[in-house]
């Protein structure tokens, strides 16, 4: 090749173009654009559900021990320290009442992210026919993204407020049931902050077996929960884990003890499942370091923490919820998780605040930032647009799909004091 002749494009997976940016990468990238602006406030965060609650001492401490003791370094193992393993089924004994076999049921992960990206790459037969992979709408992108790298096809399962944001299962036919090979469900649910009942769990693990479909429950914000009672769990549809054929759940430390930079967190469920995992997961290298497995062990030991990072939730929310009130953002989803999802206000573009503010440039230039340049439909990326001009940051509905049109998804993560200045924030915004 002389220097005169084009250099040919090095080759690229396309779904890394048909998936677009990621939904919160450009949420950061609205963020530095309105940083960049000297007259724009200091942003109060409630987009990025990034828990920012001090990790408990007892972990730390473990941590730091765990460093010392550890003179000299090795891989860590896929399956996970024994201890870690035996903590975890203790915990999952004490919070559901099942019992787990710590070595045929329960493995531990890298956080929740990279087990619910990377099950369809263990389970997806194309050449088969089981090459479809069912996800909820509203939901974590993730779900999907996992499925279509598998290269499998999604099912969409839309869930609406007038079902409790319950996927309903007979809209499935016959046709798709016999492609399905996994069944993704998420409660307390991402964005929604619904939650499912164990019954619920029996008949969605029943119809799954009669089709021979994967079950898995993403449970990460199982922990955090603002009224009633603790959620349930897919783990108790069951006594014991040999009662949880085709059913997997996930769930993490990085929301219920503020440590998501740890990257800790389990999948639990049928024996068989778990040992194709097993053979899967030393491929891709995604075992935890040995020294954050004791540290998790400490956590999962102990629920003292968990009452309390559970109560300060429930405090941000309490003085959050005058401005949400005085803006007109309507509660539409459940009691659980740290999230609120929330119904646009009737009208809200021809409100003063909302008529003065779209009227700058740089406010719209932002919305196309968040819809990745795509028309902004359902206005959610607008609206979201326009708080990040006055210094909060929410998510629009719109980043967890279709369904999410007409909503925004606020996570009370930023500290108490935060969430006052933000109260403030938009109680001012509501009287001009």
């Amino acid at each position: 090749m002389t220097a005169a002749e084009p250099v040919p494009p090095l080759p690229r997976n396309p779904l890394l173009a048909a998936s677009g940016t990621y939904p919160f990468a450009r949420l950061s990238t609205a963020r530095a654009q309105v940083v960049r602006r000297a007259e724009t406030p200091t942003l109060i965060d409630l987009g990025v559900g990034e828990p920012r609650e001090p990790t408990p001492e007892l972990v730390r401490r473990a941590l730091v021990q765990a460093v010392e003791d550890e003179a000299i370094s090795t891989y860590p193992l896929a399956v996970g320290l024994p201890e870690l393993r035996v903590a975890i089924a203790e915990w999952a004994g004490r919070r559901f009442g099942t019992r787990l076999d710590a070595d045929r049921h329960v493995l531990p992960t890298l956080g929740s992210k990279e087990l619910v990206f990377g099950l369809a790459q263990v389970l997806v037969d194309r050449d088969g026919g089981r090459d479809l992979v069912a996800v909820p709408q509203p939901a974590y992108p993730v779900y999907e993204r996992g499925a279509r790298f598998a290269g499998a096809e999604v099912l969409e399962l839309p869930l609406r407020a007038e079902r409790d944001y319950l996927p309903d299962l007979d809209a499935i036919t016959d046709e798709q049931w016999s492609r399905l090979v996994l069944l993704w469900v998420n409660y307390p649910n991402n964005p929604t902050a619904a939650v499912a009942d164990r019954g619920w769990y029996a008949e969605a693990a029943a119809r799954c077996r009669a089709h021979g479909v994967v079950l898995a429950s993403d449970e990460a914000y199982s922990e955090l929960w603002f009224t009633g009672g603790a959620p349930d769990s897919a783990l108790q549809i069951a006594d014991d884990g040999d009662g949880l054929d085709g059913v997997l759940v996930v769930n993490t430390l990085s929301k219920r003890s503020s440590m998501p930079g740890y990257r800790s967190g389990f999948v639990a469920g049928d024996a068989a499942l778990v040992d194709a995992l097993k053979r899967y997961r030393p491929s891709v290298g995604v075992a935890p370091q040995a020294v954050i497995q004791r540290a998790a062990v400490a956590a999962w030991g102990d629920e003292a923490h968990v009452d309390e990072v559970r109560d300060r939730y429930r405090a941000k929310l309490a003085v959050l919820q005058p401005g949400l009130d005085a803006l007109g953002l309507r509660d539409a989803g459940g009691p659980a998780s740290f999230f609120r999802w929330l119904a646009l206000p009737d009208g809200w573009r021809d409100r003063g605040w909302a008529v003065a503010t779209l009227r700058d440039p740089a406010v719209r230039a932002l919305a196309a930032t968040l819809t990745d340049g795509a028309p902004d439909e359902d206005g959610s990326a607008t609206f979201a647009a326009a708080l990040l001009a006055h210094g909060v940051v929410v998510a629009p509905g719109g980043f967890f799909g279709p369904a999410g049109g007409g909503h925004v998804r606020v996570a009370l993560v930023p500290t108490l004091e935060d969430c006052a200045r933000a109260c403030e924030r938009l109680q001012t915004l509501a009287a001009a």
